[in-house]
C-alpha cells in the first residue's frame, strides 16, 4: 500500500512539474479573425503612363508620398506640388473623367487611366475648380481645371495630386517616367576670377 501511495505522488509530481507542451495550430485547428488594421501589401507596380505634370513642367514638390505604416495610419497619401491660385491643371495621362465635383468644400477631379490594370488606376487632383465633367474623355496634358485659391491642406496654394487603384494608394509620380522626373543635364558654367594653371 506505502508503495502504491509513493507511485501515485511520483506520478502526481512528474505531471505537474512537466514543461507545458506548446500548441501549434493545424489544418484542422479554428480560424483566427483578421487583424482589424493590418499592414498594407506591398504596393503592385505601376506602369509609367504619365506624359505631363498635373501643373507646371517641374513644379516644387511642397510634401512627398509617405505611405501609411497601417491601412487607417498617419501618411500622405500623394504629392504636393506648389502652384498659385488660377494655376491649369493638366491631366497626367489619357483617361476618362470619373468624377468632378466637390467633396467636404474641395473641388476634385478624378480620372481613369485605361489600360493600367484590372481594377484600374485612378489618378486625383484637389483643390481644383473642374474645367470638365463626369465621362469625359481627356488626353495627358489636357487641362481639367484650375488651383482653387482655398481648400488646400498646404501652408501655400498647392495642387494634392493622387492615385488609387480600387482602395490602396499609390505613389502618383511612379506615373511619371524617369526622363519627365530629372532635372535635365548638368551644365558646365565658365569659371571667372580663378587664375589659371602655369
Amino acid at each position: 500500500m506505502v508503495a502504491r501511495l509513493v507511485l501515485l505522488l511520483l506520478l502526481t509530481a512528474a505531471v505537474l512539474l512537466a514543461p507545458v507542451p506548446r500548441l501549434t495550430p493545424t489544418a484542422t485547428s479554428a480560424p483566427t479573425a483578421p487583424d482589424p488594421d493590418p499592414t498594407p501589401a506591398p504596393a503592385p507596380a505601376v506602369p509609367a503612363v504619365g506624359r505631363a505634370w498635373p501643373v507646371g513642367v517641374r513644379p516644387l514638390i511642397l510634401r512627398g508620398w509617405e505611405p501609411p505604416a497601417t491601412t487607417y495610419g498617419r501618411g500622405h497619401r500623394g504629392v504636393d506640388l506648389a502652384a498659385p491660385a488660377g494655376t491649369p491643371v493638366r491631366a497626367v495621362a489619357a483617361g476618362r473623367v470619373s468624377f468632378a465635383g466637390r467633396v467636404a468644400g474641395k473641388g476634385v477631379v478624378s480620372v481613369e487611366l485605361p489600360g493600367t490594370g484590372d481594377p484600374p488606376l485612378r489618378t486625383t487632383y484637389e483643390p481644383v475648380r473642374a474645367a470638365v465633367k463626369k465621362g469625359d474623355e481627356v488626353e495627358a496634358g489636357e487641362v481639367v481645371g484650375t488651383v482653387e485659391a482655398t481648400g488646400s491642406h498646404c501652408t501655400e496654394t498647392c495642387v494634392h495630386w493622387g492615385l488609387r487603384r480600387a482602395g490602396t494608394y499609390l505613389d502618383p509620380l511612379s506615373l511619371l517616367p524617369p526622363w519627365l522626373l530629372r532635372r535635365g543635364p548638368s551644365r558646365l558654367l565658365p569659371v571667372l576670377g580663378v587664375p589659371l594653371p602655369s
